[in-house]
């Protein structure tokens, strides 16, 4: 008897699950896509992802270009940036004349920023994305996005001048004076009024001033009094000069 119970008991569970699968099923493409769709107003994105990604996987829907959109911006959303730029690329490669490219390609250049590191690491990731943002406004030139472009540009090169900056400071620590003044000469060279181009001109000074070179020790010292009159480090160099 205790047998039969639990088989009947097994097979009242089997039948539940069956129900709930059942339930949870959906028949066409269209209604994962308005299942989708749902979840994606509702912020459910990771839910949303994977129905996009079975759709797209299906291949059976006119809606096959939508749903591999929506499952990389489902990604983007919840910050899986490698997966929603992999499923950028993917639309680019895929539907490169859809209307919707244009979006793929800054997405695709925007998850690359994302993904780009602080400026004291590999700025490896950083350039990729100015690479990236470069090629956005070569192929739309006209698209509204390219200011956002165009200043993404801009604070992926600020990394990359804070990157270069550290490495001469590192290398000045060290008492590695060549490597710092070579350091910091190429963020000199740009041209910039900033905070890595003020530091720069200090310490190349004082690296000058060290070597006994002081006719380049006076004109470090000159274009920071130049540029930066009233800075602390200017203030600092005058008792010395």
């Amino acid at each position: 008897m205790q047998t039969r119970h639990g088989a009947l008991i097994l097979l009242i569970l089997i039948a539940l699950m069956a129900s709930c699968a059942k339930n949870i099923s959906y028949d066409t493409s269209e209604q994962k896509l308005q299942k989708a769709d749902e979840l994606f107003a509702k912020k459910k994105f990771a839910r949303a992802a994977e129905l996009y990604g079975d759709i797209y996987f299906e291949r059976s829907s006119a809606s096959t270009a939508y749903a591999l959109l929506r499952e990389a911006d489902s990604f983007f959303n919840i910050n899986r940036f490698p997966d929603a730029r992999a499923a950028y690329e993917e639309f680019i490669n895929t539907f490169p004349k859809h209307d919707d490219v244009a979006t793929a390609y800054f997405q695709t250049a925007l998850c690359m920023y994302h993904e780009s590191l602080p400026a004291q690491y590999d700025q490896a990731e950083t350039r990729a994305s100015i690479a990236s943002f470069r090629v956005f406004i070569e192929r739309f030139p006209n698209d509204p996005r390219t200011k956002d472009a165009i200043e993404y540009i801009r604070k992926g090169q600020n990394k990359i001048i804070e990157k270069r900056f550290q490495s001469g400071y590192i290398s000045y620590k060290m008492k590695d004076y060549s490597a710092a003044l070579m350091y910091f000469d190429e963020v000199i060279e740009l041209g910039n009024t900033n905070e890595p181009d003020r530091k720069s001109l200090y310490y190349s000074a004082i690296i000058a001033k060290r070597q006994k070179n002081a006719d380049a020790a006076s004109a470090f010292y000159q274009k920071l009094v130049d540029k930066y009159p009233d800075s602390k480090e200017a203030k600092k160099l005058r008792r010395k000069f």
